[in-house]
């Protein structure tokens, strides 16, 4: 069966948009979460939707929205509109050369709180009509589909159309509360973590912390808690639940906190990614420039 939306068919680009959200997500409340539209609205979209182009595009089951023949062959063609609108809109930006406007920028919170925050109190105060929406999330951002404008990311891109600057290499390393030290005693670098209250990061944000943390194995310690947050790492470890992998230039001077095996480190890069269409907007450039400016 082939399937395609032209011209003459009754869809447009908001249409467009609500399908691939129910498409991506499965079901009408996540769709509507990430459109930031009400559940009722994308349901009579999607229905009017299939009404105009004569066609189910989804089953509707128990476990969410399952896409029909008709269904993914629409999805080929609406995400081909999406690329076509995306990238429309990197070309106007790109030649967009005020110094005002809004600019996306993803980053993880640790991030955020140990510099880029600071860079950004000095991008206001250099350029007051730049408006930041700023994402913190360790989750990856897509700049291909517009998700963000600029991510500061510790992995560097492997998309041919993102151009990455490396801003820093940075440290992990072991720490723990000086309560729980005082209750645990300090582990043994000869016995590794084995008995051990540990916190690590959730498998989809650092599968390596589910095997070993800072050199030694975790399958003889207690896993205690799993976070999806830097600043919760270190406000577990603050906490006194457990040994944890935190980031040596923001735990180590944190005096509720001692570092174990100052020897063992984790080392990490810090990168500046944006779409290579974006270079040329003097608004997301004006940004880029106060996230190398504000790197300590």
């Amino acid at each position: 069966m082939h399937f395609c939306i032209t011209s003459h068919d009754i869809m447009d680009w908001d249409d467009a948009r609500i399908f691939l959200g129910i498409h991506r997500a499965g079901t009408l409340r996540g769709a509507a979460a990430r459109l930031g539209i009400d559940q009722a609205t994308a349901g009579r979209r999607l229905a009017a939707l299939e009404t105009a182009l004569n066609a189910k595009l989804f089953l509707r089951t128990p476990s969410g929205y399952l896409p029909t023949p008709a269904g993914e062959a629409a999805a080929r063609s609406a995400q081909a509109m999406e690329e076509a609108a995306l990238a429309l809109q990197r070309e106007m930006q790109g030649i967009d050369n005020r110094l005002a406007g809004v600019v996306r920028v993803a980053t993880t919170d640790t991030l955020a709180v140990h510099f880029v925050m600071a860079a950004m109190a000095a991008l206001h105060a250099q350029h007051p009509e730049i408006r930041i929406e700023l994402t913190v999330d360790t989750a990856i951002t897509s700049l291909t589909r517009r998700e963000a404008d600029l991510a500061v990311r510790t992995l560097r891109p492997v998309e041919p159309d993102l151009v990455s600057r490396h801003l820093t290499r940075r440290a992990g390393g072991l720490f723990a509360s000086r309560t729980y030290i005082e209750r645990h005693g300090m582990p043994d670098i000869a016995a590794g973590l084995a008995g051990h209250d540990l916190v690590i990061f959730h498998p989809s944000v650092a599968p390596r912390q589910s095997r070993a943390l800072g050199g030694a194995p975790v399958a003889d310690a207690r896993i205690v808690m799993q976070v999806n947050t830097g600043m919760m790492l270190q406000e577990a470890v603050r906490a006194g639940l457990g040994i944890a992998e935190l980031p040596v230039h923001m735990a180590g001077t944190d005096p509720r906190l001692v570092r174990i095996w100052p020897e063992r480190e984790h080392q990490y890069d810090l990168y500046l990614v944006m779409h290579s269409d974006l270079s040329r907007s003097a608004r997301v450039r004006a940004v880029a420039d106060a996230i190398v400016a504000g790197v300590p």
